[in-house]
């Protein structure tokens, strides 16, 4: 598969056209075809050489994707809501400057209708962090 590495510490320069293995979605994950990635500051730092990426997450990278579910074992697909050929966005360990990324399953979310893809890549670092934050921090309910 196509995808773009950091060839080292550097400014856009570093960034590189590489050919990679395309992933296989281990148990709890979904292969994603990836549209459109996001550009988070992580990714600056890791390109700038101020952010390693972590442990057994990809070295390529990009952590926010959008695009469409490519496979993934049925209760997984069952366990985010999701079918074959589905559009999504998710957020990733690393790995989404390529065209084929793997996603926890708890990570994938359907794009919202008319949104394109681009906008949808945007999405899943600042929807989770709010969720987490709201809902799962501070308990947030109705009333």
């Amino acid at each position: 598969m196509r995808a773009i590495e950091i060839t080292g510490a550097g400014g856009p320069e570093v960034l590189r056209p590489t050919q990679r293995p395309q992933p296989q979605p281990s148990a709890g994950e979904l292969l994603i075809r990836v549209a459109a990635s996001g550009v988070n500051r992580p990714d600056v730092l890791q390109r700038k050489g101020l952010y390693p990426p972590p442990p057994g997450a990809s070295d390529l990278p990009g952590l926010e994707v959008a695009g469409t579910v490519a496979a993934g074992a049925p209760e997984d697909l069952e366990s985010a809501g999701v079918a074959l050929g589905d559009r999504v966005c998710a957020l990733v360990a690393g790995g989404g400057y390529a065209q084929w990324c793997v996603a926890p399953v708890g990570q994938v979310l359907p794009v919202p209708h008319g949104l394109g893809d681009v906008e949808a890549a945007s999405l899943p670092e600042t929807f989770f962090t709010v969720w987490q934050n709201v809902f799962e921090i501070a308990a947030l309910q109705a009333g």
